[in-house]
């Protein structure tokens, strides 16, 4: 499978490579494009700033940009948190989309959003500050109606982003479920 693997607000931490180098061990073919300029944060908020600086529009046409050389062979987007988001929009975008794993994150849908049968899995903490029950529930209808197929896996007590070792919110019990179940995921893709 090819999958093109979004950082978080952190920026292209250890994390995400180590992710890319496990996701390869499984037999995909991995990019992990830099949205950043290679600028990683210690905090979400310092990470968070620097995404409003760049500003949304200009992280998805870097995110463009860094997938319309690969688009044509059939992407499985992927990310973690704000990678989420951004693969989300852009899965959503690409009729030739195999595939969909958010970690940590979802976006807001277009109304007019259509995929066809688009399998898409989700893997996010329970509870989780930044993706709510409310609007967890509201994605999920939102995205059913688009014509995905979703699935849904909460990991209680875990935090935001429970799969990078070097934050505080890593659970390595949660991290490690979360890759068993992608990993399965991606193999039925």
């Amino acid at each position: 499978m090819n999958i093109m693997l979004f950082h978080s607000a952190y920026g292209p931490r250890p994390a995400v490579r180590a992710a890319a180098d496990r996701l390869r061990a499984a037999g995909h073919e991995v990019w992990t494009p830099d949205l950043f300029d290679g600028a990683t944060f210690e905090t979400v908020e310092e990470g968070m700033a620097h995404q409003d600086a760049i500003g949304k529009d200009e992280l998805l046409r870097r995110a463009v940009l860094a997938a319309a050389p690969y688009s044509e062979r059939g992407l499985v987007y992927a990310g973690f948190s704000l990678g989420a988001s951004i693969a989300q929009t852009l899965a959503l975008g690409d009729e030739k989309a195999r595939g969909l794993l958010l970690l940590h994150g979802t976006s807001d849908i277009a109304p007019n959003a259509a995929v066809d049968g688009l399998p898409v899995q989700l893997h996010v903490a329970e509870p989780d500050p930044f993706e709510t029950d409310d609007w967890l529930s509201a994605w999920y209808l939102q995205l059913g109606r688009a014509g995905a197929d979703v699935e849904v896996y909460r990991y209680a007590g875990a935090g935001h982003l429970y799969t990078d070792p070097g934050l505080p919110d890593y659970d390595e019990e949660a991290a490690e479920a979360t890759w068993r179940v992608a990993l399965g995921f991606l193999g039925t893709l």
